[in-house]
């Protein structure tokens, strides 16, 4: 995916401020040997190019003063409220230097999988996109992850998948994280309402009301003989 970008004179809050009003996208080139470089994006062109998923995890060729470089995107930073791009990373690629990037998932096969067909169960995609380690020319556009093999009561970890040859996880300290929960749908039983009819409530409202018989008085003693 290429773009277009100019060089910046001047940096600092004001004149950032300043660049914004005139539609333009400050930003920063860095790392390599060079020394990092300065530039600004025509911000509607730039709010067309972070749509596309290819931006946020591919090389990027960038048109710089009539060469080209390769960079890869490292941070996006937006307005709060506004739709507007308020400063952008790059990150210059070297064929030789082994690069951590996040890659977007793809899942397909999830509505064939038993789990989803046969065995009622909720599957929820917990990660969407993986961090991986790999040189440039080994990124990958996206991960294919296939569901079809999802069964009740068994998730999708990051070491159950095949990534793509040179191409490692970078966990950062997570031994393995699940990918795909597969959690069983509990149904709610409804439970009928009992009607009782108006004379029964009468009634058992009328005998618990009532008072209990009193006891009958106990019989007289004989009179004793003289």
């Amino acid at each position: 995916m290429k773009f277009v970008a100019f060089e910046r004179a001047k940096q600092g809050t004001g004149a950032s401020r300043r660049l914004r009003i005139t539609g333009r996208t400050p930003g920063i080139v860095y790392g390599g040997a060079a020394e990092p470089i300065l530039i600004e994006i025509d911000h509607n062109a730039l709010w067309h190019a972070i749509k596309k998923e290819a931006f946020h995890g591919s090389i990027l060729e960038m048109e710089l003063a009539g060469t080209e470089h390769k960079v890869l995107l490292r941070d996006l930073q937006m307005h709060p409220y506004k739709q507007q791009v308020q400063h952008i990373d790059f990150q210059r690629v070297e064929a030789r230097t082994r690069m951590t990037v996040k890659v977007p998932v793809h899942y397909t096969g999830e509505e064939e999988s038993p789990a989803f067909k046969t065995e009622n169960c909720l599957v929820t995609h917990v990660l969407t996109e993986m961090t991986v380690s790999c040189f440039p020319a080994d990124i990958p556009d996206f991960i294919a992850v296939d569901l079809t093999g999802l069964t009740k009561g068994k998730s999708l970890h990051v070491k159950d998948i095949v990534l793509p040859k040179g191409v490692k996880a970078a966990l950062k300290g997570q031994v393995n994280p699940v990918m795909v929960s597969v959690t069983p749908i509990v149904e709610e039983v409804e439970v009928a309402p009992v009607v009782v009819d108006p004379k029964d409530a009468k009634a058992a409202k009328g005998k618990a009301g009532a008072k209990p018989a009193a006891k009958p008085a106990p019989a007289a003693k004989p009179a004793a003989k003289k």
